[in-house]
């Protein structure tokens, strides 16, 4: 087992590599980078982001002239034309453009290995510290999704795979049909109309985790504050991680039960729920296992980030849309490496705690 887990962990300095190395290529691609933010922020195409951009180059925005022509330096930028090529040059060497790609990729990766991410462009503040600010708030959501979703479909998908073809597997199968097909981010605007001051109740908060007297609060006053704010964000959140859940759990056990050994465990005299529950259960919950890391880490982002912008918590996946719209590329690839990185870790994780579960799977005869 020392040597998988050698050989996995050795296999994830070339997964990385590779996927930096695609993003990097594609932002060399992509129109609109930091510099022409800036650009067209003060030629008056955007709004005021001159006191955003971070302190490294001095105050650039003052620094820029009305140099007639830009030269070849300004042709370079849309709507650069008539600012000075001075302006344009300390633009570039404040966010690192005045290097070749390659030297640029290069020291990414050798500061990424020392986990010195840099400070981010528009906002005066280390990446790591800036990440760490709103890694609570996708923590919460995550860590909260998870057990629920879990909790709840787990049980009901067993219950369904052994009242298969019921009145209670026909009835709940509509519901979840129903769940599924109904977006997250549409199912919380429903919420918020029915109970957070929309056309009925005013129940639930509707910004962020905590309320203003946050610190006046009791030990439990903390709690139910907390969990007043979190109601609505996460029930909209499971939603969609309910329903597939209790499928994949439903037809795992279906596909179990029909086996041979489950028809030798009965005929020895075993009662179904010494059956279901010590035989069944270990091999059907392999694949809910599987699937557990993507949907922990998928909530950090694609599962967070339009219920953080409708309930205004700024978490990560907040954080990693506004930093691919203002092209805030340290926030980016930082938020990139990082969960690629912990995805990386706890898939290995995973499959270790398959060998736990099922001492028949032995990783170590298989070719990595």
């Amino acid at each position: 087992m020392g040597a998988y887990i050698l050989r996995r962990l050795l296999l994830m300095i070339p997964t990385l590599f590779g996927i930096m190395a695609i993003s990097f290529a594609v932002v060399q691609f992509a129109p609109g980078g930091p510099v022409e933010q800036v650009i067209a922020k003060l030629t008056g195409q955007g709004g005021d982001a001159t006191d955003r951009i971070s302190g490294g180059g001095g105050d650039i925005a003052q620094s820029q002239g009305a140099g007639q022509g830009g030269g070849e330096l300004s042709s370079k930028y849309r709507g650069a034309q008539g600012l000075d090529p001075e302006f344009i040059k300390s633009l570039e060497k404040q966010f690192g453009f005045d290097k070749p790609w390659y030297e640029r990729f290069g020291l990414m990766l050798y500061n990424y290995a020392r986990f010195d991410f840099g400070e981010s462009y528009f906002r005066d503040i280390p990446v790591i510290d800036l990440i760490l600010e709103k890694m609570p708030v996708s923590i919460s959501l995550g860590l909260w999704l998870t057990l629920i979703s879990y909790s709840i479909s787990i049980p009901l998908g067993i219950r369904k795979a052994v009242k298969d073809g019921s009145t209670f597997d026909v009835w709940t199968s509509a519901v979840i049909i129903v769940g599924y097909a109904i977006p997250g981010f549409l199912f919380a605007v429903l919420l918020i109309v029915l109970f957070a001051g929309g056309s009925f109740w005013d129940f639930f908060p509707l910004r962020g985790l905590t309320s203003e007297n946050w610190d006046e609060l009791s030990f439990f006053g903390k709690a139910a504050d907390y969990l007043w704010h979190i109601t609505l964000p996460i029930t909209a959140m499971v939603l969609s991680q309910f329903a597939t859940l209790t499928l994949l759990t439903k037809n795992s056990f279906l596909d179990e039960i029909k086996k041979q050994y489950v028809i030798t465990a009965r005929s020895k005299g075993l009662t179904e729920r010494q059956v279901l529950y010590r035989h069944v259960f270990r091999n059907a919950m392999l694949i809910i296992i599987a699937g557990f890391p993507g949907a922990f880490i998928g909530a950090f982002f694609t599962g967070a980030l339009l219920i953080e912008q409708i309930f205004s918590l700024d978490g990560l996946g907040l954080l990693g849309f506004k930093s691919v719209l203002d092209r805030d590329y340290p926030v980016v690839f930082a938020n990139l490496y990082i969960f690629s990185l912990i995805g990386l870790l706890i898939g290995l994780v995973s499959d270790l705690t398959y060998t736990w579960i099922d001492p028949r799977i032995d990783f170590e005869k298989r070719d990595v």
